[in-house]
C-alpha cells in the first residue's frame, strides 16, 4: 500500500475513534468506573490495567479505580466481570493466559471468558523473560542446561498459578530439552517475583515488565527471551531460539466487559482505549516495560483470542497439563 495513502487509512481511524470517544465521556463523565485486575498487584498485568487507568479518566472525565481480584487462575475476576451489568462500569484487564489458555486447564461450570467476556481493546503485547535468582548457579541458558540435567528435579520455577502463559511455558520449555523442574503456583506474579527475589525459588518465566528493575539492578539473572528478535531493553540477553530452543511465546493484556454489553457501548468504550493506547506516552511507557503498545478492534481482539486458544490447546496436550 502507498505510503500516502496508508497515512490517509490511518488518519482516518484516529479521527474515527476520537468522534466515538466524545459521546463516551457524556456517557461516563462524573461516574467511577472499576476495571478488574486478575492477578495481585506488580505483574504486567496490573501495570497495563494502571498505564490505562489514568490516561483513560482524564479522556472519560470519569473515575477510573484499579480493582485487583486474584485466584483461580483469572477465574474469580472473570465471573465477576461476566456477571455486572452491560452498562461499561465494570471492566476486565484480562491476561491472554488467563482468556485462553485457563478454560483447557481450569474449567469452571458455566463460565468461559470467550463466551462470557465481550472484547473491548487490546492494550500491550510482550515477550516472555526467563529469569534466575542471582545466587543461582548458572548465568547462561546452557549453564543453567546443564545443571538442571545435572540436578532433576532439584530445580523449581514459579508462576503466576497453574495453567499461566509461564506455567504452560515452562513445561514446554521442559518438553523441548527433556529436563525436570518442580512447578510452584502462586496468586499472581507479584507474590512469585517476591520469592524469587528471596531466593525461595530459583526462577520463573514471565513478561519483562516486573523484571527489568530487578535484572538492571543485578538481583535476578536473565538468561534468555521468547520473542522472534532481542529485546531493545535487554540487548545482551538471547532468545530462546538463539539460545537453541525453538520456543517463541508472547503475552498479550487488553480490556474486556460482560457479554451482555451492548455493541453500540462496547464500541464506544473500544475507541476510547484505542486514543489511549495510541498516544505516543503510552507507547512509551510501554516500550520502556519491554513490551509494545498495539491498539486492536473489537473484532480483531476477539479473533486473536480464538487463534490462541486452538494454539495452547495443542501445547496443553503436549505438555500434558491439568489443573492442581
Amino acid at each position: 500500500m502507498p505510503s500516502i495513502q496508508r497515512r490517509t487509512l490511518l488518519a482516518a481511524a484516529a479521527a474515527g475513534a476520537a468522534a466515538l470517544a466524545l459521546p463516551a465521556r457524556a456517557q461516563f463523565a462524573g461516574k467511577n468506573i472499576t476495571l478488574i485486575v486478575p492477578s495481585a498487584p506488580g505483574g504486567t498485568t496490573d501495570i497495563s490495567a494502571r498505564m490505562l487507568a489514568e490516561p483513560l479518566a482524564k479522556l472519560l472525565q470519569a473515575n477510573v479505580v484499579v480493582d485487583n481480584r486474584s485466584g483461580g487462575n483469572g477465574n474469580i475476576a472473570g465471573q465477576l466481570v461476566a456477571r455486572s451489568a452491560g452498562d461499561g462500569l465494570t471492566l476486565l484487564a484480562q491476561y491472554s493466559g488467563y482468556q485462553c489458555i485457563t478454560p483447557l486447564v481450569q474449567p469452571v461450570a458455566g463460565f468461559d471468558p470467550g463466551r462470557d467476556l465481550k472484547p473491548i481493546g487490546h492494550l500491550i503485547d510482550a515477550p516472555q523473560v526467563m529469569v534466575v535468582r542471582a545466587s543461582f548457579p548458572a548465568s547462561t541458558f546452557q549453564e543453567f542446561l546443564a545443571y538442571v540435567k545435572a540436578n532433576p528435579g532439584k530445580v523449581n520455577y514459579a508462576s503466576s498459578g497453574n495453567g499461566a502463559l509461564q506455567h504452560v511455558t515452562t513445561e514446554l520449555l521442559k518438553d523441548l530439552t527433556k529436563t525436570e523442574m518442580t512447578h510452584i503456583p502462586y496468586r499472581g506474579t507479584g507474590p512469585a517475583l517476591s520469592d524469587l527475589l528471596a531466593g525461595n525459588v530459583d526462577l520463573t518465566i514471565t513478561t519483562p515488565p516486573p523484571l527489568l528493575p530487578h535484572i538492571h539492578a543485578g538481583k535476578l539473572k536473565a538468561l534468555m527471551t521468547t520473542g522472534r528478535t532481542r529485546l531493545e531493553a535487554l540487548p545482551n540477553v538471547p532468545t530462546a531460539t538463539e539460545a537453541g530452543v525453538a520456543l517463541v511465546a508472547s503475552s498479550w493484556f487488553a480490556v474486556y466487559g460482560p457479554a451482555s454489553l451492548p455493541a453500540e457501548l462496547q464500541n464506544r468504550l473500544s475507541a476510547s482505549v484505542r486514543q489511549v493506547v495510541e498516544t505516543p506516552d503510552f507507547r512509551r511507557r510501554a516500550e520502556e516495560q519491554g513490551a509494545k503498545a498495539i491498539a486492536m478492534t473489537p473484532a480483531e481482539l476477539a479473533a486473536l483470542g480464538t487463534k490462541e486458544r486452538a494454539t495452547w490447546e495443542r501445547i496443553v496436550k503436549v505438555a500434558h497439563i491439568k489443573a492442581d
